[in-house]
């Protein structure tokens, strides 16, 4: 895996493909080794340049111990692009990524072309401030829960009913989750700080980028609610939701998602300064 100096880290990043350059932007706690599972085969095939990243905080990009904010994983981003001559490209965040995606458009609009916001919000409400609380507190108790344990709240808190009745698929994402647990470092507890501030709903009404918000249906983490109040602030966001999914809905129901981006993607409209072609809503999702 490449390694870039940006804004004074190592930021552990690869390139895959060739074509118009997205860069994939991973939530929480993840590294965007993740993307490769789905995303980036399906994206190679469309014809584009993917460049997936760890975030400041997972390692072998540096932890950063002492802490950081938003602005430096916003910085990083932007820095990782301008770094390897994309800008102006897409970018597609999930969760906190798609936070870091938003703030992105906000605060360096000529770097991005599209934006895609997966599993956002933007507001701190009470249940994900409690849910935050909670998982500093774990964090900082040194508990350990034992792996079995650990990987069946994983999947209660990420995955959805559906896949939770299936009793194949949930063996198979239960083994999955207690033998690749989560990182617990320094990193991981200086993102755990990341909350969203009073007040961004507002400031994305500045945002003048063509976007695509996702809402995975069945989401508690961050449920479509919060997702669809981004996309209402955001002018002429569009806001798409996809069934049968929780908070990994990106490897719960790829074909789905990946559809949704490709036809995004490929709206003319969507970009500015092109005319609009005839699209149609993929099948098995729900439109805004």
């Amino acid at each position: 895996m490449p390694t870039a100096r940006i804004n004074g880290i190592r930021l552990h990043y690869e390139d895959t493909g060739e074509g118009e350059p997205v860069v994939l932007v991973m939530g929480q706690g993840a590294g965007g080794r993740a993307w490769h599972l789905h995303q980036v085969p399906a994206l190679v095939d469309a014809g584009y340049r993917v460049v997936t990243f760890h975030n400041r905080g997972i390692p072998p990009t540096d932890e950063c111990p002492e802490g950081f904010t938003i602005d430096d994983l916003v910085a990083d981003t932007a820095g990782l692009a301008e770094h390897l001559g994309l800008a102006p490209c897409r970018f597609v965040g999930v969760s906190m990524g798609a936070y870091v995606v938003q703030e992105l458009m906000l605060a360096r609009p000529r770097l991005v072309r599209q934006g895609v916001l997966m599993a956002t919000r933007g507001r701190t409400d009470v249940l994900r401030a409690a849910m935050a609380d909670a998982e500093r507190a774990l964090h900082d108790s040194g508990s350990e829960l034992p792996p079995a344990y650990a990987a069946w709240i994983r999947a209660l808190q990420n995955l959805s009913p559906a896949t939770l009745d299936d009793e194949r698929q949930i063996q198979d994402w239960l083994e999955l989750f207690e033998f690749s647990p989560q990182p617990q470092g320094p990193g991981m507890r200086a993102q755990l700080d990341l909350q969203v501030p009073e007040g961004r709903l507002d400031a994305y009404r500045a945002i003048d980028v063509p976007c695509l918000v996702v809402g995975f249906a069945d989401d508690v983490i961050l449920p479509p609610y919060l997702g669809r109040e981004v996309a209402d602030a955001i002018p002429g966001a569009v806001y798409q939701e996809i069934k049968s999914c929780g908070h990994y809905g990106y490897l719960e129901r790829p074909d789905e998602l990946n559809r949704v981006l490709l036809e995004f993607f490929r709206d003319r409209s969507s970009v500015p300064g092109s005319s609009p072609p005839v699209s149609s809503a993929p099948g098995d999702v729900d439109l805004g």
